[in-house]
């Protein structure tokens, strides 16, 4: 079976970027991608997706009427990217980039896949669902919403709460993380809870159907991808409140660590905040000389979501390395990380559908492949001509960039053409 192509540049390292559960079988693409045979879901709902399916299998695909990429249909697994940014709704850095650019790529593939992120401001794509779910975070029971809209083959689900949207930056001046850069919210543990735990009920609770592929629930047969150390304590809640009570038994948690300096290290005593068994302790506990927030055993996210998750990601396989080879890069997780061990690293990508010269609404002049090869020739020609060589000379033309001081080399080079031309032309 060949690989898929996409419209985005991700693409997974190797078949360990995505573990599932026992009854996944993988196979190795041609382009160093990863396809995923799926023996189980999803179901077969009707006639029509029977045929899609025995096409499939066939090698054809059906033509996509929506999406912009094709899309293998019932070859895919449930994805659920869980994170605190995702492009373009909100972002500060590349775990933006990633959610919003390497779900899609995912998608053409041929993947059911969602991106679960706080709804921080009034985001004018999205629409309430009118799904209500209650969790408990910290001392009390929250009653959270969810929103949702579905773009390029991806279902993008919000969750709407006060602790996220009364901090957004039109209303408070606020970021994402704290009032000003480098500075917390002191409550960020209590809102990134319930994320976790939204982010648990809604495979099970939102009935989607945007897709022309998929329906309905994802269900619980699911790979969840937690992003850094705002989504750890996903691994602890899935343990602990459903798998234990016979809920989403088969589903898997990746773990994937795009900053290790930040891994979210509170004071011993805010465990409790958590609402986790004291079982889970043991994967918390972190002992710290830092001064922030306080000298000595503390909790840490970061080290919780290792510890507990079925695998660990990073953003490159350069980062797999660097996170274990000493204390100071792997930020005193080394040790817990080589223990793990951390498996493989998703190649870092470009998301082409954004960041596209050819449409790109931000530069003042598009350009493509074949504008840039027509605009090479034309300044070659305009070069040969200035320093006396003839049209469509075969000789290279060297160009110099740099300050006047630096000239005297590249005046000897075009003083030297000349005597070349006339030797081999």
């Amino acid at each position: 079976m060949g690989s898929i192509p996409t419209y985005c540049s991700y693409r997974t390292n190797s078949v360990g970027a995505l573990k599932l559960s026992r009854h996944m079988q993988f196979q190795q693409s041609s382009s160093s991608g990863v396809m995923f045979i799926n023996n189980e879901y999803p179901s077969v709902r009707s006639k029509t997706q029977l045929a899609k399916r025995r096409a499939t299998v066939n090698g054809s695909r059906p033509n996509p009427i929506r999406s912009r990429a094709p899309i293998l249909c019932s070859t895919g697994m449930p994805i659920i990217f869980v994170a605190t940014e995702v492009h373009p709704w909100c972002k500060t850095g590349g775990l933006g980039d990633v959610v919003g650019g390497l779900p899609p790529a995912l998608a053409a593939m041929g993947h059911r896949v969602m991106t679960i992120a706080p709804r921080y401001d009034q985001y004018k794509d999205t629409w309430d669902t009118n799904v209500l779910v209650e969790v408990n975070v910290g001392d009390s029971t929250e009653t959270v919403r969810f929103f949702h809209c579905y773009k390029r083959g991806v279902d993008r689900v919000f969750v709407d709460h006060p602790m996220f949207l009364e901090k957004v930056w039109g209303k408070t001046g606020s970021k994402l993380y704290g009032p000003t850069t480098g500075t917390d919210f002191r409550d960020n543990q209590l809102p990134f809870c319930l994320l976790c735990l939204a982010a648990l009920e809604a495979p099970r609770v939102l009935n989607l159907n945007n897709s022309e592929y998929f329906s309905g629930p994802y269900g619980e047969n699911v790979v969840f991808v937690a992003n850094d150390w705002h989504t750890a304590v996903l691994p602890c809640y899935l343990k602990s409140i459903y798998k234990q009570n016979g809920i989403y038994e088969n589903a898997k948690v990746a773990f994937c660590i795009h900053n290790i300096a930040y891994q979210g290290r509170f004071p011993r005593a805010d465990f409790e905040l958590l609402n986790l068994p004291e079982s889970f302790i043991p994967s918390f506990d972190f002992v710290d000389g830092h001064v922030r927030p306080v000298v000595g055993r503390k909790i840490n996210w970061m080290k919780a979501g290792i510890t507990e998750c079925d695998v660990v990601l990073t953003v490159s396989p350069h980062y797999v390395k660097e996170l274990t080879s000493a204390p100071d890069k792997g930020v005193e997780l080394d040790a817990v990380l080589r223990a793990k061990p951390l498996e493989t690293g998703i190649v870092n990508g470009m998301d082409v559908y954004d960041w596209n010269p050819a449409t790109d609404n931000y530069i003042s002049v598009k350009y493509n492949a074949t504008t840039v090869a027509e605009a090479r020739a034309l300044n070659k020609e305009m070069l040969q001509a200035e320093v006396g060589l003839p049209v469509d000379s075969s000789v290279p033309v060297v160009v110099f960039i740099g300050r006047l001081e630096e000239q005297k080399g590249s005046d000897i080079l075009i003083e030297a053409i000349p005597e070349f031309v006339e030797e081999n032309v």
